[in-house]
């Protein structure tokens, strides 16, 4: 037979500290004392223990593989030779004030669809938002042939 202490209730009622450092509670008997697990025992995780511990870090390296496999196989160019590459005709253009590029596009190429002359504009000069102001100089597709 042992002894076990058992600490009933919370704050200062039952199992408080003496100023001396002592507890106050009170004893009881069993048959068996219970054991504390060895501090040398092996931690056993639960399925998710386990995949956050392992599957995560497997599926984040997994993605950053790909990510630098993609951008590493990626075509880096837009054409197989120097040949294939044409220099496209350009005509530069002062931007007058309260004109945009839809009418910029309509005046340099009446007959062609102007969103695609648009298109051409923004990316002959580089613009993200297709903004324009007066004084400008742009670069637009020279009419072709």
């Amino acid at each position: 037979m042992s002894a076990v202490t058992v600490f009933q209730g919370v704050g200062n009622h039952y199992g408080a500290k003496a100023a001396g450092g002592r507890h106050y509670g009170r004893s009881i008997s069993t048959g068996h004392a219970r054991q504390l697990p060895a501090p040398n025992a092996r931690l056993k995780l639960t399925r998710r223990g386990q995949f956050v511990l392992i599957g995560l870090p497997l599926v984040m390296l997994a993605a950053l593989l790909l990510s630098v496999a993609g951008f590493l196989l990626a075509p880096a160019k837009a054409s197989d030779s120097a040949q294939d590459l044409s220099i496209t005709p350009t005509v530069s253009v002062v931007v007058q004030p309260g004109s945009s590029l839809w009418s910029i596009a309509a005046t340099v190429a009446p007959d062609r669809d102007p969103r695609d002359v648009v298109a051409e504009i923004a990316q002959l000069n580089n613009l993200a938002d297709g903004t324009v102001v007066a004084g400008q100089q742009l670069f637009v597709p020279a009419e072709r042939n």
